[in-house]
């Protein structure tokens, strides 16, 4: 059977508003707390070590969501009932982490937060690729709800927060977000039943095969540069709230809202996506989608005086994600065999929401650090960073980035339009069956 004879079947409407109440839940627990955790753990007094331990939990839950949780969803688990236990235990993880301290209670809480978090991203990806008659077509709107649950996560830190916030009105962040993900975990049972696809005549290890597949060259190609991007990205939140407030000079209360304002061009790029990528393809997409980063932080770099203009690139931010990370998912599952797809979707996020974040959180700090000079002003002794030479590190990362998928990302297909039957090299994907 074709693959395209799923492109003539609508997506049942009751069907898509579910699956986007369920992203825009799964990524509100993430975005209540993402751009203020680094500017917390400086008030909590925690050193640029601690900070970058802390920020490597994500990294530790993506490797051990690969062998484990992803393995459960992929052979084991109905999807939806992973989401419901995922939630709730984490919920209660966010409140430890709201009343904790210490740097050791503080870790211990947000490592088991995010153990259980992170591979809930690649199952709640999953259940939407599995529901819907046509992916391509349909997950840029169903994912537009996770863009809408992060700008909406944003909105109650402007009464709960001050201009000038202290730390016990800053916690607030991860109760937001436990209480966001108790109603997650609630939802989640109305989700459509997910169970899991082991098909007896292949690897039992999902995560195993899925790696395996790394060996065609485009997919290599497209891992390193993913790992690229995904520095750059996570780059952007743990540099972006403090430059927003200490140079650029936005309130602290306001600095999240103005954040949020590239999740409103998100949900442009996301409603628009299906049809960039059958006129584009899936190379130019995501070349577009990390030019995107370099434009951004070029003009942090040189336009930092400019507080209109500062604020209108975080429009950029809806290229950034919506062209490469959503079109990078959307390849995965296109890509990948069916039975695989989640631990596929967790080694992606290995980069993604691991291993990027677990650099950028320690070379971001760093190079923060080493460009740091003291000056003395009519308040006294202030640290300013060099923002300016800071950003050109993630500008020229984005450069490479574009030039390696540019000249050695060769997909066996151009994209997700292409005619390609269910028996073809790309949807079998057996290494030894077809070369880019």
């Amino acid at each position: 059977m074709a693959r395209t004879s799923k492109q003539h079947v609508i997506a049942d409407p009751l069907l898509r508003t579910r699956l986007f109440l369920m992203m825009a839940l799964q990524t509100a627990v993430w975005g209540a707390w993402a751009p203020k955790l680094f500017p917390y753990m400086t008030m909590l007094g925690f050193s640029a070590a601690e900070q970058a331990v802390v920020g490597s939990s994500w990294g530790i839950a993506a490797v051990i969501g690969i062998f484990v949780s992803n393995q459960f969803a992929d052979r084991n688990f109905a999807a939806e009932r992973f989401l419901c236990v995922s939630h709730l235990l984490s919920g209660l993880c966010l409140i430890g982490v709201a009343f904790s301290q210490s740097f050791a209670g503080f870790f211990a809480c947000y490592l088991g937060y995010s153990l259980l978090y992170v591979p809930t991203i690649s199952v709640a990806n999953s259940i939407a690729f599995a529901s819907l008659p046509d992916p391509a077509r349909d997950f840029g709107t169903v994912r537009m709800g996770g863009t809408v649950g992060w700008i909406l996560a944003s909105w109650p830190f402007i009464f709960l927060l001050s201009a000038h916030a202290d730390a016990e009105q800053v916690r607030w962040i991860f109760l937001v977000a436990a209480i966001i993900s108790f109603a997650m975990a609630a939802f989640s049972l109305t989700l459509p039943h997910t169970p899991p696809k082991l098909d007896g005549s292949v690897d039992q290890l999902a995560w195993r095969r899925a790696l395996g597949l790394l060996r065609q060259p485009y997919l290599a190609v497209l891992f390193l540069v993913t790992f690229l991007d995904a520095v750059i990205h996570n780059g952007y939140f743990v540099l972006s709230d403090a430059f927003l407030t200490d140079r650029v000079g936005i309130a602290g209360n306001l600095s999240m809202v103005v954040l949020s304002l590239g999740q409103l061009a998100e949900i442009l790029t996301m409603l628009v996506l299906g049809r960039v990528l059958a006129k584009l393809g899936w190379r130019t997409t995501m070349v577009i989608g990390i030019l995107g980063h370099a434009a951004r932080f070029a003009i942090f770099a040189f336009a930092a005086d400019s507080v209109p203009l500062i604020i209108g690139v975080q429009l950029l931010h809806g290229i950034c994600y919506a062209f490469f990370f959503a079109t990078v998912y959307i390849f995965i599952d296109d890509a990948f065999p069916k039975d695989v797809r989640v631990s596929a979707q967790g080694l992606f996020n290995l980069l993604i929401l691991g291993v990027g974040m677990v650099v950028a959180s320690f070379l971001f700090p760093y190079l923060a650090a080493l460009l740091s000079s003291e000056v003395v002003t009519e308040t006294g002794r202030h640290m300013v960073v060099d923002y300016r030479t800071l950003f050109l590190v993630p500008t020229g990362l984005a450069l490479v980035g574009a030039l390696l998928l540019g000249f050695a990302f060769r997909p066996l297909s151009r994209g997700p339009k292409a005619a390609i039957e269910d028996e073809a090299p790309y949807l079998s994907m057996d290494p030894g069956a077809a070369t880019p």
